[in-house]
């Protein structure tokens, strides 16, 4: 079994996560009603996805 030879510094360790951030969501424009939405997702103002109705939304 493979063991460190060395215990890894704190430093190296923090530069190893270095890369561990949270990304911002991709957000793009709804082509029926051109507020933003998820890509691949039910618009939720209007309620519709790929041009058809799906969601029933009060106003």
């Amino acid at each position: 079994m493979a063991v460190p030879k060395r215990k890894q510094s704190k430093m190296k360790g923090r530069q190893r996560r270095t890369h561990y951030t949270a990304l911002a969501p991709t957000v793009v424009k709804c082509a029926h009603c051109g507020e933003p939405k998820r890509p691949h997702h039910v618009c939720p103002h209007c309620g519709v996805y790929r041009g058809r109705q799906f969601l029933k939304v009060n106003e």
